[in-house]
Formats: C-alpha cells, sequence, structure tokens
C-alpha cells in the first residue's frame, strides 16, 4: 500500500477553494512533485497553531487516520507567536513540547513525521528581507537535533529564494496585486504572509526538495525523471 503525506499546518499550508481564489497553499501544490499513487491528505486550517489544532478537535481525525509508513509534515508557527490570543499563543518552549506531542504520537501509529520550520513572512527593510518569526525557527531546529527528528528548514530556504527574488518580484508569490484583477479582491490586496499559485507551487518545491535531501522513505514519495510526452511539441497525433 502507498504511503500518504498527512499535512497539519496553518493558512500558509490549507487548501483553498475558489471562495479565496487567488490564495493557495503550499499543501495543494505539493502533489505537483509527487510520485504517481502519492496522495496528499491536508489538514492544515487557516489560523490554526500547535495549541488551538489540538484543542480544537483537528488533531485526533489525523492520528486515528495515520497508517505505518505514511509521513506526517507538521508546520505551524505564525500563530502560536500571537501573544494577544491566548487560544493560540504558545510560548518557544510550549510550541517546541506541542510539536514533540504531534511527533511523538505519528511515531507510535507507525507514520514518519517531519518538522518544517514557519514558512517567511515577505517583510523587507529597503531591500533586505527581515526576519519575522523570532525564537520559532530555531525551537523547530533545536527540537529536531535534541529529538533526531527529520527537519525540512524552510524558513531558511524560502527567506533564500525571497531574498534572492528581491522586494518587487517577489510580491508575485504571495497575495499582494493591483485592485480589479480578482473578484474575490475587487479591492486588491497586501498581504505578505499568504500565498498565490506561484508562491505555493515554488514553496512546495523547496519542501519537495527537503524531502529529496532527507533521503530514504522520505524521498521515495517524490516524483522520478518524468518520461517526455509523445505529444509535446507535436501536437495531435494522426
Amino acid at each position: 500500500m502507498a504511503p500518504r503525506i498527512f499535512w497539519i499546518g496553518d493558512s500558509t499550508v490549507q487548501y483553498n477553494n475558489i471562495s479565496t481564489w487567488p490564495q493557495c497553499g503550499m499543501g495543494q501544490a505539493l502533489d505537483l512533485y509527487l510520485a504517481p499513487g502519492i496522495t496528499v491528505c491536508n489538514h492544515a486550517r487557516n489560523g490554526r497553531s500547535t495549541k488551538s489544532f489540538r484543542e480544537e478537535g483537528l488533531w485526533a481525525p489525523v492520528e486515528a487516520a495515520l497508517r505505518p509508513g505514511d509521513l506526517l509534515l507538521i508546520q505551524f508557527g505564525h500563530n502560536d507567536e500571537k501573544s494577544e490570543d491566548p487560544a493560540r499563543y504558545a510560548a518557544p518552549e510550549q510550541f517546541a513540547a506541542n510539536l514533540l506531542a504531534y511527533a511523538r504520537e505519528a511515531q507510535a501509529k507507525g507514520a514518519l513525521p517531519v518538522l518544517i520550520t514557519p514558512l517567511v513572512r515577505r517583510h523587507f527593510e529597503g531591500d533586505r528581507l527581515t526576519p519575522t518569526h523570532g525564537a520559532y525557527p530555531d525551537a523547530v531546529r533545536q527540537l529536531a537535533a535534541r529529538e533526531a527528528l527529520p527537519l525540512i528548514d524552510l524558513t531558511a530556504a524560502s527567506a533564500q529564494l525571497v531574498q534572492q527574488l528581491g522586494e518587487p518580484a517577489s510580491r508575485e508569490l504571495y497575495m499582494i496585486f493591483a485592485p480589479g484583477l480578482y473578484p474575490n479582491y475587487p479591492e486588491g490586496k497586501t498581504d505578505n504572509t499568504h500565498l498565490r499559485n506561484p508562491g505555493a507551487v515554488a514553496f512546495a518545491g523547496l519542501v519537495a526538495k527537503g524531502l529529496q535531501t532527507l533521503g530514504g522513505p522520505y524521498a521515495d514519495v517524490l516524483l522520478g525523471t518524468p518520461e517526455p510526452d509523445k505529444y509535446d511539441g507535436k501536437g495531435y497525433e494522426k
């Protein structure tokens, strides 16, 4: 039976339908990088933290569904940081403890958890991208090292990509656009956290690269070298 990929996280991951278009989460682009037969079960939800995801009952069905060999991708942080909201806030130490609980419960089901540091926010000061996640990425890195858990450092990888693109070009990855382009947002949008399709595809690609680097069963879910399509460049065969 083919392994499945479960993903828990927040709005940077969640599946979006046409009602919020053009917003897309990384979780709905990951299958572009996966081998045939690998299914993504995207349970990420807008606005959730490691704390609220469990307390709202969103974790229980994921835990119940996990089978041996499944992958569990875990990416939180954006909402754990919000100290003004006690329903979601988790200080860095508690954040790490919450992540560890998810990972250990997944391992108890025979699944393979992967910790992922939070996606970078697009916050430029002049031409320099400025970190906004404080101690939270380091909390994930330190937890992974201490507990020997697989890690994808998406904070670092996405920051490198956004910085490389620069302030103007990186707008295309996020929900930043002028009025009149999308019916859902007639007044336009300036949102440096949530993604459009190009961002979802680009950042899901960084996650796929991270799985490739981890190797073994983590890399086995990825698409190999695609076979050339006999119709490419030829039109329809007669």
